[in-house]
């Protein structure tokens, strides 16, 4: 089972996203640990991201597509693999599909922005005494705007994939993520089956 997980921060996808792996025993892929496993290897793609990251530039769209490329063929993938974090813009999605890189479902975790803000603001309150930096409103704020940007228009792409690609159809799921963690995974496994 190929899948991408997409929802704003704060959405409980870190927390369904382990669930589903160990459920269908499929590994979380991570483009940022990708990279930074390739970086410490010396991969050749990991000696051209380090020298663009060194730079102070960001990775092109192409090298991250290799090193997807290289993951997802490793024996771990045999039963599929879960995209985290990826694709995070349109030209991305594309060059997945440009790639050949089949995905099954795509499912998208839908919570409100008032409920990410109350939700982000009492996991700062819970942890009192050393919150994370980005805990707090404007910053979650600025989060969620920046999500809303480059991120949600894959909903749409997605949504409209199979009449551009009538021969890969990868189901599109929106999964209401209010509620309880039990209820929400109860709502994931209805779908993925």
């Amino acid at each position: 089972m190929r899948i991408i997980l997409l929802g704003p921060p704060g959405a409980g996808k870190g927390t369904q996203a382990q669930f589903i792996c160990e459920h269908y025993c499929i590994p979380q892929i991570s483009t940022g640990d990708m990279l930074r496993a390739a970086v410490k290897c010396s991969t050749s793609l990991g000696l051209k991201a380090k020298k663009i990251m060194d730079a102070g530039g960001l990775v092109s769209d192409d090298i991250i597509i290799g090193l997807v490329q290289e993951r997802i063929t490793q024996a771990d993938c045999q039963n599929g693999f879960l995209f985290d974090g990826f694709p995070r813009t349109i030209p991305q999605a594309e060059a997945i599909d440009k790639a050949g890189i089949v995905i099954d479902h795509v499912l998208q975790i839908d919570v409100p922005d008032t409920e990410i803000i109350q939700r982000i603001a009492g996991r700062r309150l819970a942890t009192q005494g050393d919150p994370r930096s980005d805990d707090n409103e404007e910053t979650v704020k600025q989060r969620l705007a920046v999500y809303h940007k480059q991120t949600a228009p894959l909903i749409d792409f997605y949504k409209n994939l199979p009449t551009k690609q009538p021969d890969h159809k990868p189901a599109f799921h929106i999964i209401n993520g209010l509620g309880t963690i039990e209820a929400i995974r109860e709502r994931i496994i209805a779908v993925l089956g």
